[in-house]
C-alpha cells in the first residue's frame, strides 16, 4: 500500500531514491520508471516534481554539494592547519557515511552536461575560495597558488573516491597525506 507523503516529503523521498541510483550507475543506466516503481508513484508524479531526467539529476547533484559546503564551513577561529583538517575530516565522514551523495557530486562531473559541470563547478569555486582565504593568512596568494589550490581539490576528490573503492588507510592517514599535500602544493611550511 502506498504511503501519502506530503510534497516535501514526497520531493525527499524521490531525490534519496536517486540518490542511490546514480551514485552506483551511469546516468543513461538509471530509468526514471525504475525511481517511480522503488517510491511506489506513478511515472508522471515523479515528472510533475521533476520535469526531465536531467532536471532530476541536476538536483541531486546540487543538494549533494550543497550539503556539503554547509557541512564544511570553516572555522575562522581555528589555525589554518586546523581549519583545513577539521574541513578534511567533514569530507571524509561525509564520504564515509554517505558515499553514494560523495560519489554523485564527485563523479558526475567528466562526463555530465553543461549544467552538471557547473553545479560541481560552483562547489569547487566555493572550496577554492575557502582555502584561499586561510592560505592568505600565511602567505601571499598568487595566481600560481590558486592553481596549486584546485589541482589539489581534484587531487583530494580522486583519492577520497579510490579509498571509498579500496579503503586500505585509516581515515586519519588519508587527511595527513591531503593536509601535507596542499602545504607542499602552495610552498607553505607549517
Amino acid at each position: 500500500m502506498r504511503t501519502r507523503l506530503s510534497t516535501q516529503q514526497r520531493r525527499e523521498q524521490l531525490l534519496g531514491i536517486g540518490a542511490g541510483l546514480f551514485a552506483n550507475r551511469p546516468y543513461d543506466d538509471v530509468w526514471i520508471e525504475e525511481v517511480a516503481e522503488i517510491a511506489q508513484v506513478s511515472r508522471g508524479l515523479l515528472y510533475h516534481y521533476f520535469p526531465t531526467k536531467k532536471d532530476f539529476f541536476a538536483e541531486i547533484v546540487r543538494r549533494q554539494r550543497d550539503q556539503l559546503l554547509a557541512m564544511s564551513e570553516p572555522d575562522p577561529e581555528l589555525p589554518v592547519t586546523e581549519q583545513l583538517r577539521a574541513g578534511l575530516d567533514v569530507y571524509l565522514e561525509f564520504a564515509r557515511t554517505h558515499p553514494d551523495g560523495y560519489r554523485i557530486v564527485h563523479r558526475s562531473a567528466g562526463d555530465a552536461d553543461r549544467e552538471i559541470r557547473e553545479i560541481r563547478e560552483a562547489g569547487m569555486a566555493a572550496n577554492t575560495e575557502r582555502i584561499l582565504a586561510a592560505i592568505s593568512v600565511l602567505r601571499p596568494v598568487t595566481d600560481t597558488t590558486r592553481l596549486a589550490v584546485r589541482g589539489w581539490l581534484a587531487f583530494v576528490s580522486t583519492l577520497i573516491l579510490d579509498w571509498l573503492d579500496q579503503p586500505k588507510v585509516t581515515h586519519e592517514e588519508l587527511r595527513d597525506i591531503c593536509v601535507r599535500t596542499l602545504f607542499a602544493a602552495v610552498d607553505v611550511t607549517v
